[in-house]
């Protein structure tokens, strides 16, 4: 390329995001921006994983918002199509003419470019650099090569429902939560962010947009990248496992139902899926690691509202969308706040489930239930049930029930072993209570 080409591509693409940053609602990111920042003073490369439009560009720019000039740069431009290894010394020239001496850089998808993690390395030794992607494996594994513990990465998820609230300048106080008024009003966000999902574009664009995202994390990101020959069947398996979220699933059904020979294939496809953070997957938990491995698996869509675009379901299930939206929250809590937690869920032999089993080291410290009307007595009886045998099971007596309405504790006589009873302790909380009153 001709650097005044890419000078030009430069100068487009910061105005752009200026433009947007002036006419567009920017909602900060409730992430800890000192943290992310300090990362990058090691030296280190920070790297903002997370799927495609959930905000990593914005979130580079907020994190170095005290700057004046920021040398950026976006991959995944058109104009950019033949940009090579060979170029990336000219784009260096090119921030220098534009922007003098700078100490950060931001790379945008910068794997789309053979060879780019080799230039990174050459970078980082005199500039702190922020790099943003939108598939895990190609990036960190090949970072993971070059640059054995001089990067850190960061997952981004999409809007949270307090920052999806708080786009349409709405607050809530902790007395709020006893106002009858204010109760109505949050879940009449929370239907609407359980139907359409938390993508920043989508509160702009509306629901449409949901169909090019889904369309481009496809094509893009999964399709083009891996050169998947079988397209038709994988774009049908992609299609059933996000219409059958929240339920589990087995790699040897999945295989007969779309006639795939090798179930190493379609491991591969759903790991690509997943380092594409369209999906993910969690593991049953056992104390075995065997058991856990052959054990069918769980599987959740990173965003409700991209599940019920391009699903299949012909009838909304709310307790599978408020499972959904828990999972994806709770990852975003180890994500952005809780870094040792490990999340699975939990099954015995006689079917009794527990949605989400939170583990911190060698302890379990927390069980999850969710479901969204305990007023039918045997729906409720069955919740109870599950979570105290998982309780004695695993040794943890933290336990909550995630449901639409009711909040308060309850005592129950637990009947643990023949002839001797234990009181256990059960939180019932409603989900939009559970998803604002977050400790950090």
């Amino acid at each position: 390329m001709k650097i005044q080409e890419l000078k030009k591509v430069i100068i487009s693409q910061r105005e752009e995001i200026e433009e947007k940053s002036e006419n567009e609602k920017i909602i900060p990111r409730e992430v800890d921006f000192f943290k992310l920042k300090k990362y990058l003073s090691m030296p280190n490369i920070l790297l903002i994983l997370g799927v495609r439009r959930c905000g990593k560009s914005v979130l580079s720019w907020q994190i170095l918002k005290d700057l004046k000039s920021l040398p950026y740069i976006n991959f995944d431009d058109e104009r950019l199509f033949d940009f090579t290894s060979k170029d990336f010394d000219l784009l260096l020239q090119a921030f220098y003419e534009l922007y003098g001496d700078f100490d950060y850089v931001v790379l945008d998808e910068p794997h789309n470019i053979q060879g780019w993690e080799l230039f990174v390395n050459r970078l980082r030794r005199t500039k702190k650099v922020i790099i943003t992607g939108s598939n895990s494996n190609l990036l960190s594994g090949e970072l993971a090569t070059h640059l054995t513990g001089r990067y850190i990465d960061f997952t981004l998820f999409p809007f949270s429902f307090r920052e999806f609230f708080r786009f349409y300048d709405f607050s809530i106080s902790p007395e709020d939560v006893y106002s009858t008024k204010k109760e109505a009003q949050v879940k009449k966000f929370l239907d609407d962010y359980l139907s359409t999902g938390g993508f920043p574009e989508r509160l702009i664009f509306g629901r449409e947009i949901l169909v090019r995202i889904y369309s481009d994390i496809i094509e893009k990101d999964i399709l083009t990248r891996y050169k998947i020959k079988k397209k038709k069947t994988f774009k049908e398996l992609t299609r059933y496992l996000i219409s059958n979220f929240s339920s589990e699933i087995s790699f040897n059904k999945l295989k007969n139902i779309f006639g795939i020979k090798d179930v190493h294939t379609l491991k591969n496809w759903i790991s690509f899926l997943e380092s594409a953070y369209l999906i993910f997957i969690l593991e049953r938990f056992s104390f075995k690691l065997k058991e856990q491995f052959i054990a069918p698996k769980k599987v959740y869509c990173i965003d409700t509202g991209l599940a019920n675009v391009m699903g299949f379901k012909l009838l909304e299930d709310k307790g599978k969308l408020m499972e959904n939206l828990v999972a994806v929250e709770l990852l975003r809590r180890k994500s952005y706040w809780y870094n040792s937690w490990e999340i699975y869920y939990w099954k015995d032999h006689q079917q009794n489930e527990v949605d989400f089993v939170i583990k911190e080291g060698k302890d379990v410290i927390q069980l999850i239930q969710v479901c969204y009307d305990l007023e039918m007595h045997k729906t409720k009886e069955r919740e109870i049930k599950s979570l105290l045998k998982a309780s004695k099971e695993l040794r943890c007596d933290n336990l909550t029930i995630i449901n639409w309405d009711y909040y308060g504790e309850e005592e129950i006589q637990n009947q643990l072993e023949r002839g001797k009873k234990s009181k256990k302790f059960i939180k019932f909380i409603p989900l939009w209570r559970w998803l604002i009153e977050i400790e950090k």
